[in-house]
């Protein structure tokens, strides 16, 4: 069972007090032999009582350098840029299992997980052979293949919402089409979304949104014309009454409601008990859709999502990232009357050259079917507890405020006291302090997310070993800050 840990009430945000709440368990969450439990070992890093060679990011600063000669801020992505913890980015050469390897030679334990989608661990051998035989066949047909068949038919049979599928090429991309078929399911036009979750850079969706933007402190993005946010209203996550006095105030035209069912872009957040089930019950009772976006939730928190996770079923949800086992993909998906809306099927249109692309749903299948076996979401829960539950203990023990929570592969820690309860709370996180301390992990060879407001990953290939390790270097680098 995912636990509280030093501040966190799963299903509460983050608190002052540990809390166990029971949940829903899959049968993929069973528990089972160590044979299927514990990950292969892979490379480790040079143990903190070790000798060390000198950290240095030499190659890297160079690199850095002529990047930002070539692309915006040197980065194809604006929360690789380390604005918000200081320094440089750190280029990477090579992943595997749970660690990476950076151009200079330095090792990292990586809680980051390519933003989510390395669950069962970076370039595992057996998706990795399965991506040869694939790759043998072409990289794309831009035609239908028998694979999207296949990935298809596992989202569905896993996904309570999901009864029909449509495959992308990114979170973003899922969260726009939904967000269109919402409107014209409907044929309203306004939408609810919560204050720091991140559903992509739509127009629509950046509006007081999370991850990179809060990290970059921008609350919306130039460029965005009026009109394309006028429709879309705001709340504070866990904040019923907010959205109550949105429908009475919006009587009749609210379309959908999406939100983060657990916020991973403003930090780990968690909802409270009561909050997914009332919400849930407004928006049916005002002929709303209920959205879940787990591109970041979905086969992490449960091998059906936050959904299965919660018991609460949605009437379309995104995904990405561990679909896709690592390689560039998304998808959208609901009940069937709703989804037979989508071209060309029917009138709403919405079509990707790359999408159902045959390396990413060979990915994907081979993902889906480790996190099948049995144990794999316990295994999770184990770990991810003792890291929060460490990394906490020793904050508090070095006199820093500090809270964190957990649910099964996803974990986050603020330095503040909590509760965090939604963006607001988080941001009274000491943002400084976090980058203080998170320069001082990269030394020690420990890789978090470059932010406050990210949150992190674990995975099967992370063995004990790691999580000592990296709670003993949370144990130093606490008492220097």
């Amino acid at each position: 069972m995912a636990g509280a840990v030093a501040g966190v009430g799963v299903g509460f945000g983050l608190s002052c007090s540990t809390t166990k709440l029971s949940h829903r368990h899959s049968s993929s969450s069973s528990s089972s032999s160590s044979k299927t439990t514990r990950p292969c070992c892979v490379k480790m890093a040079v143990s903190l009582d070790e000798k060390k060679k000198k950290y240095t990011l030499q190659k890297s600063e160079e690199a850095f350098a002529a990047a930002k000669e070539l692309m915006p801020g040197g980065v194809n992505s604006p929360v690789r840029a380390f604005k918000s913890v200081g320094g440089q980015p750190i280029l990477m050469d090579s992943v595997k299992g749970s660690h990476m390897w950076d151009i200079d030679g330095n090792e990292y334990i990586d809680y980051v997980g390519s933003w989510g989608p390395a669950i069962i661990g970076h370039a595992d051998d057996e998706v990795l052979a399965a991506l040869a035989e694939t790759m043998k066949k072409g990289t794309s047909f831009g035609a239908p293949c028998l694979l999207e068949n296949t990935l298809a038919e596992m989202v569905i049979s896993a996904v309570p919402s999901i009864e029909m599928v449509r495959f992308v090429n990114s979170g973003t991309e899922a969260c726009m089409g939904v967000l269109r078929l919402a409107r014209a399911y409907t044929g309203k036009e306004r939408i609810i979304k919560f204050e720091g979750c991140y559903h992509g850079h739509a127009d629509p969706f950046l509006v007081k949104a999370g991850s990179g933007v809060a990290t970059l402190g921008l609350p919306d993005s130039p460029g965005v014309p009026k009109g394309a946010t006028y429709e879309t209203l705001t709340a504070p996550f866990n904040d019923i009454s907010a959205v109550e006095n949105l429908f009475e105030t919006n009587k009749g035209e609210i379309a959908a409601m999406i939100l983060e069912p657990v916020v991973g872009n403003s930090g780990f957040i968690a909802p409270k008990p009561e909050f997914l089930n009332a919400i849930r019950k407004i928006t049916k009772e005002n002929g709303a859709l209920l959205i879940f976006d787990e591109v970041m939730t979905g086969f992490r928190l449960s091998y059906g999502g936050a959904q299965e996770y919660f018991g609460v079923t949605p009437d379309l949800t995104t995904l990405g990232k561990i679909i896709g086992g690592g390689l560039p993909v998304g998808a959208y998906g609901g009940r069937r009357e709703i989804m037979e809306m989508v071209a060309p099927a029917g009138p709403m249109y919405q079509a990707g050259t790359l999408s159902g692309n045959p390396l990413a749903m060979t990915a994907g299948i081979h993902t889906l079917k480790r996190l099948q076996e049995p144990g794999s979401y316990t295994y999770l829960d184990k770990i991810t507890g003792e890291l929060v539950q460490g990394i906490v203990d020793a904050g508090k023990k070095a006199g820093h405020a500090m809270c964190g929570g957990y649910i099964r592969g996803m974990f986050g820690f603020f330095f503040t006291e909590g509760p965090v309860y939604n963006f607001g709370d988080a941001k009274k996180s000491d943002t400084a302090k976090f980058a203080r301390f998170y320069r001082g992990m990269l030394e020690e060879g420990v890789y978090f997310a470059p932010s406050q407001f990210e949150a992190g990953f674990t995975s099967l290939a992370h063995t004990p070993e790691d999580i000592q390790k990296t709670i003993a270097a949370a144990e130093k680098v606490l008492q220097q800050i």
